[in-house]
């Protein structure tokens, strides 16, 4: 599963991010409604977190320059000083999606107003049917 989702979510790969998040919800719906019967709450709330850091880290990527990362930062709420604070960062790709500016500027909230299903409330919802 996570091989899969590594492909769906490589940041080489030039998808835009709604065809993305609609092949990533094709694909997890489908191996949510084949393995519903485990009991996998836990691994499912660590890989939602890990598919939507990955998701993050394509984003920051196609955010090549200080410029544009600063632009997209401030667009999605953050103040001028943590937004120059993030774009000019030393820090790998991967390494920033972490930092607590990110993560506020692009939240749960933010990947569900994308379309982005969540994995945890699918299976709760499978589970009691």
């Amino acid at each position: 599963m996570k091989e899969k989702i590594r492909f769906i979510t490589n940041p080489v790969w030039s998808l835009s991010m709604d065809e993305r998040i609609r092949k990533l919800n094709q694909y997890l719906m489908g191996w949510i409604g084949y393995f519903a019967l485990a009991d996998a709450k836990k691994i499912l709330q660590f890989t939602e977190e890990w598919i939507r850091r990955r998701l993050r880290l394509c984003l920051w990527s196609q955010w090549k320059r200080v410029r544009t990362g600063y632009r997209e930062l401030r667009s999605l709420g953050l103040s001028h000083v943590h937004a120059i604070e993030t774009a000019n960062t030393r820090k790998g790709a991967w390494r920033t999606t972490k930092t607590p500016q990110i993560h506020k500027a692009l939240g749960v909230a933010y990947w569900q107003q994308q379309g982005l299903k969540s994995l945890v409330q699918r299976y709760s919802v499978i589970r009691q049917a």
